[in-house]
């Protein structure tokens, strides 16, 4: 099992987005701290009610990861997530191949169908279509990374004996695809290479408007269902479980590991490949470059190399 970085989100429209330290030295130090990954989310136009309300601040995540790969050498980088119906396919399978290219086949795309009505509104896309646009991209992605002519018929573009290069440096560039519902679960099992469940609770299930995970059992009875209907369909490649795993007491005074490693050894147990874990101020709330540094490298120390 590997832990991911998610670069702190600045709750709230009061501070900045890089309150929790310059983005390039967080992930060179997440990178010497031994996490296998760093991601970053996107909302390009939220709503302002939604941030003021517990919402977030972002960076766009693919010239943010550009970024982070010229500092980095070795850690995945990972958009947790795109929201996929934002753009056009061909546009989103070439920032995803570039950031490939350009760090040496680290990328991981990780998408998503999008929750905030108002947003897609924002960016000029029926939010009723996004499914359908969803679908469009997973058909797309494959073909443009593959570098050879092909044509596609989408919603509202005809693409006629194109053909992308540079191609990638990963065929493909995995697919992580988060939701927790049944359709995002056949996609999983369809077309990617790992999925995002959202662990976070009834509130933020609503307002991601997916439904609940369910508890460890429930998890693991989900993703081994994935993997069963993947093989099933003559898919022979590994499927990624991502969970999210938040709590105040990781690291710090009063933090108890014994109790975080058995839950990350039952979230192994479970299934899981992969841990995401980060620092987060809430609304009106001060992030600081030194709680990001200093709970990288604790947290290093006591779950990676501990």
């Amino acid at each position: 099992m590997q832990f991911i970085f998610h670069y702190p989100e600045t709750g709230g429209a009061d501070g900045d987005v890089l309150d929790a330290g310059p983005l390039g030295a967080v992930a060179a130090a997440a990178e010497q701290a031994g996490f296998g990954g760093f991601s970053l989310s996107e909302h390009p136009a939220p709503g302002a009610r939604w941030l003021g309300a517990g919402g977030h601040q972002t960076l766009d995540p693919f010239v943010s990861l550009g970024y982070a790969a010229a500092l980095t050498e070795r850690i995945r980088l990972i958009t947790y997530l795109s929201v996929a119906p934002y753009r056009n396919p061909m546009l989103l399978a070439k920032a995803a191949a570039t950031l490939d290219k350009l760090s040496g086949g680290r990328a991981v795309l990780g998408i998503g169908t999008g929750y905030l009505k108002g947003e897609f509104h924002a960016v000029g896309v029926d939010f009723d279509e996004r499914n359908t646009l969803f679908d469009e991209a997973l058909d797309v992605l494959p073909l443009h990374w593959k570098g050879e002519p092909f044509s596609y018929a989408g919603k509202h573009f005809s693409a006629r004996d194109v053909q992308a290069r540079p191609t990638p440096v990963q065929q493909p560039i995995p697919i992580w695809i988060g939701g927790n519902s049944a359709l995002s679960r056949r996609r999983v099992a369809r077309a990617a290479h790992g999925w995002i469940p959202m662990s976070g609770g009834a509130e933020l299930s609503s307002t991601a408007r997916t439904p609940e995970l369910g508890g460890i059992a429930e998890l693991s009875r989900k993703i081994a269902g994935i993997r069963e209907s993947a093989a099933s369909s003559g898919r022979a490649e590994h499927i990624d479980l991502v969970y999210s795993y938040s709590d105040p007491g990781l690291t710090g005074p009063g933090a108890d590991p014994s109790l975080h490693r058995e839950a990350f050894g039952e979230l192994a147990r479970a299934g899981v490949d992969w841990i995401v874990v980060s620092t987060r101020a809430g609304v009106h709330e001060t992030l600081d470059p030194g709680v990001t540094f200093d709970f990288l490298a604790e947290f290093g120390a006591i779950y990676i190399d501990g």
